[in-house]
């Protein structure tokens, strides 16, 4: 294990949750037997379900051993001392239901009651932006088994995705990415989206997919040949129902309203926060005192910002490469105890932790 201390220090300590937060540790690699790489999503288990074990932390890997993009057919499960294993290998030639374009595992990654994973899937045939196809979301067991998928309905290219559950109801937000970004050929397309997808529980059976409500709409978006393709990523759910989009081609935190109840698209929501610190903001958590961690895919760096807008304290966790830090972070989450949180380094195929 490697412990650093934290290369970027706080903008203003008093009240922020990255201000006790100073060293950086590698929990695991996150490479399985097949040899998959680029970590995106990250979920911790609240609960002990099938081969899912409370306090761990759940990885999906977008690339195969060849690192082409989307075609990470892996989610690799990692203990908080360090012991990872493999949770699920998906065979895209068995899966259970359609998934335009086969399996290729995004940042979108959610826990839901009883031990039902839910991952998005946006696939290439070969790791570039002219095959990617629509995906899916795919629907696993407690015990790693696809047992359902969830396609069409405005899903294109789901990318980040954040859950809430009350009684049998879960509220997936999903960020998606594909609205004629492959045919824009690198140029922005303003079409990016956030679902609401409500599913009902059915006890030892898949939720049953009852509604999509699109809640969020105009988001910028384009391929790229490093990042395959960028567009609104992390999604975070606040307190008072709001929810909180990375839109990252703007370099900005955008906030969409009565995210539970609202019937219509409210387009890009109000900007929080733009600029400053940000830096191609990716991942997207809610701290315990209410305020937005975002990581950036320029420069290392995690950022906390207040619901204000106003952003209190940044972390470098990456100085890889050149920029330093550029294109190593995606998905975080912060731990159960919530005095730590963990964040995929796709410079270094780790799973890493701050504290």
């Amino acid at each position: 294990m490697i412990s650093v201390t934290s290369v970027v220090g706080v903008a203003s300590a008093g009240g922020t949750f990255l201000g006790r937060l100073h060293k950086v540790r590698e929990v695991a690699s996150t490479v399985p037997a097949n040899g998959d790489v680029n970590p995106y999503g990250t979920a911790v288990v609240v609960r002990d379900a099938g081969k899912l074990r409370r306090g761990n932390v759940l990885v999906s890997n977008f690339n195969n051993s060849q690192n082409q993009q989307g075609t990470g057919t892996t989610l690799v499960q990692v203990g908080p001392r360090g012991r990872a294993k493999l949770f699920a290998r998906i065979d895209p030639a068995r899966l259970p239901g359609p998934c335009p374009g086969g399996v290729g595992l995004t940042t979108a990654l959610s826990i839901l009651p009883g031990g039902w994973v839910v991952v998005g899937s946006l696939p290439t045939a070969d790791g570039t932006s002219d095959t990617a196809r629509a995906g899916c979301l795919l629907v696993l067991d407690s015990h790693g088994r696809v047992r359902e998928t969830l396609s069409g309905g405005g899903i294109n290219g789901p990318w980040d995705m954040t859950a809430t559950s009350h009684g049998d109801r879960t509220d997936l937000f999903v960020t998606n990415v594909l609205n004629g970004t492959v045919a824009g050929g690198g140029d922005e397309v303003d079409r990016g989206t956030v679902l609401r997808i409500t599913l009902k529980r059915h006890g030892h059976r898949p939720p049953r997919w009852v509604r999509t409500t699109m809640i969020g709409s105009g988001f910028a978006q384009k391929t790229d040949p490093a990042a395959l393709v960028i567009g609104p990523t992390g999604v975070g759910l606040g307190k008072d129902g709001s929810l909180y989009v990375a839109d990252t081609v703007n370099n900005r935190i955008t906030v969409i309203p009565r995210a539970l109840s609202r019937d219509r698209s409210a387009g890009t929501g109000r900007v929080v926060s733009s600029g400053g610190r940000l830096n191609g903001p990716l991942g997207l958590a809610i701290a315990p005192n209410g305020h937005i961690l975002t990581v950036n895919s320029g420069d290392g760096n995690i950022v906390e910002t207040t619901r204000a807008g106003r952003q209190v304290a940044f972390r470098r966790l990456d100085k890889s490469g050149s920029p330093p830090g550029a294109g190593a972070l995606f998905g975080l989450a912060v731990d159960l105890d919530r005095d730590a949180v963990y964040f995929v380094d796709d410079a270094t195929n780790f799973l890493n932790v701050l504290r």
